[in-house]
């Protein structure tokens, strides 16, 4: 039986701020929503966002990893958001394969964005 995902869900303190964020800034678009929780999806990429429930205890936005989107153009991608976002590190080539650069959302997340470098 196939999988398909993982598709995160960020619990965030004000859905609305990062909405638009994700939105106006990334270029993803609010797929679905009620109230509380969103779908932001762009091209095959999709990310939901929550607001905290009473199941979970809740102070901040945490997560000890980072989320990483393929690109095909990360150049380009770079050149978008490098003035618009708080950034984590800029692009720059990997030795393992990868071009790549990361920022942090409004939220705290560190999102990551890379191309595979092709051969000569």
């Amino acid at each position: 039986m196939p999988l398909k995902g993982p598709v995160p869900i960020l619990y965030v303190a004000d859905i609305e701020k990062t909405i638009r964020f994700y939105c106006d800034v990334l270029g993803f678009r609010c797929a679905n929503r009620f109230e509380g929780w969103a779908s932001l999806q762009r091209d095959s990429a999709e990310i939901m966002l929550s607001l905290p429930n009473e199941h979970l205890p809740f102070e901040k936005s945490l997560f000890t990893g980072s989320f990483y989107f393929h690109s095909n153009d990360v150049d380009a991608l770079w050149a978008q958001l490098r003035e618009k976002v708080d950034l984590v590190y800029p692009i720059e080539n990997f030795e393992y394969g990868m071009r790549e650069f990361a920022i942090r959302d409004i939220n705290g997340y560190i999102l990551q964005f890379g191309q595979e470098i092709s051969s000569p």
